[in-house]
């Protein structure tokens, strides 16, 4: 049994969460988590690997389907990777399952249909990490990656062979990767295919294999790739670069790298979709009369005017500030501030003075909420 927590657990979420709960649950976490507001925490650290793990998965339509099916053991090649715990629910049709029994697939009238070891395979996606800062996030920028893949070896061209020599073909099973076998259940006689045993499946016999690659035809590299990272990536999101994981076999395909985008938290705004929010802070005298004041964005501070009388808790915008749309030019987001009125501390005799006689110079009128909630309350006996 495996010892990993429930990603659902981890995120603390339900089964049936969506897309949208998911990603949220995400957010949250790997925030509170994230090594940049955990410096030196090493607990932190981990649950931050952790939530990341399960968000991989579960943001995943496919590999959420067999997390579902097979839990932790679905991704774990030493229990099968979830193939059906020992049943029959990978075997397509009636031809596999006696393949079960026999070896091979199954053959006569229902027509084999047992996959070869040499058959095109496509290469195994890789995986990569990049994190970068907020304002990268907003406006984009170019990151060097770091990974490992599988890729062809250069000495031998992928053969497995030593230079100056090719393999040859298997004369056992005739270059096929199979071999055809009779065998009997219950008086009756059953043809099944089965892998060659000489040459593995491959339907070649290599007598002086490549150094460098121990006769595998294939070596693992670190390479490191210059990534654009579009403006308005969001913390959580992927991109896909097509056919620059590990190379195919056998002529298949070359699989993805899938670089998984970490955004670290910023001190001020906070993202939701494409627009920011944030607070800012003003004095009692500006939202009582009226300023011009200073609000951030990620351009630098802009100025904007706020009308007398503003109450604590308003908000305003400021347009096409916020993030831009991925992929779509000139397209932005929203800043959205709410005012946050400071009352000032420490008053010298002298200033509460001067408060004492604003305060009686100001009327009822003056003060509408308060007014109308007392007559609220007097208005019900």
């Amino acid at each position: 049994m495996s010892d990993k927590r429930d990603y659902y657990e981890v995120l603390g979420i339900s089964k049936d969460a969506d897309d949208a709960a998911i990603k949220k649950a995400y957010r949250t976490l790997a925030k509170k988590y994230h090594p940049d507001m955990n410096p030196d925490d090493k607990e932190a650290e981990a649950k931050f690997k952790e939530v990341n793990e399960a968000y991989a998965v579960l943001s995943d339509a496919d590999k959420k389907a067999k997390y579902d099916q097979f839990g932790h053991d679905a991704f774990d090649p030493s229990a099968g990777g979830g193939a059906g715990y020992g049943g029959f629910g990978d075997f397509g049709d009636i031809s596999d399952i006696f393949g079960s029994f026999f070896g091979g697939g199954f053959g006569g009238g229902f027509g084999g249909s047992s996959r070869r070891a040499n058959s095109p395979t496509r290469g195994e996606d890789v995986s990569a990490r990049v994190s970068i800062s907020f304002e990268e996030a907003v406006f984009g920028v170019k990151k060097d990656v770091s990974f490992s893949k599988i890729q062809k070896c250069p000495d031998c061209a992928g053969s497995g062979a030593a230079k100056g020599t090719q393999p040859q073909t298997c004369t056992s099973c005739g270059g096929s990767g199979q071999k055809r076998v009779t065998q009997r259940l219950g008086g009756m006689a059953f043809q099944s295919t089965t892998t060659c045993d000489a040459c593995r499946g491959t339907g070649k016999i290599i007598k002086n294999p490549c150094q460098n690659c121990r006769g595998t035809g294939y070596i693992k590299i670190n390479k490191k790739l210059a990534v654009s990272i579009p403006a308005g990536i969001d913390d959580g999101e992927r991109i896909a670069l097509r056919s620059q994981g590990c190379d195919g076999r056998n002529g298949g395909p070359a699989g993805d790298l899938i670089i998984l985008v970490s955004v670290k938290p910023h001190n001020i705004f906070e993202r939701d979709g494409y627009n920011l929010y944030c607070e800012v802070p003003i004095t009692v005298a500006e939202a009582t009369l009226g300023a011009e004041i200073d609000v951030p964005t990620l351009e630098g501070n802009q100025k904007f005017t706020i009308p007398e009388g503003t109450q604590p808790g308003t908000r305003f915008t400021l347009r096409q500030k916020g993030v831009p749309y991925v992929n779509n030019s000139g397209r932005r987001g929203d800043i959205i501030f709410t005012v946050n009125i400071e009352i000032p501390k420490g008053l010298n005799e002298k200033q509460r003075e001067k408060m004492r006689e604003f305060a009686d110079a100001c009327g009822e009128n003056n003060y509408s909420k308060k007014t109308g909630f007392f007559k609220r309350i007097f208005d019900k006996k």
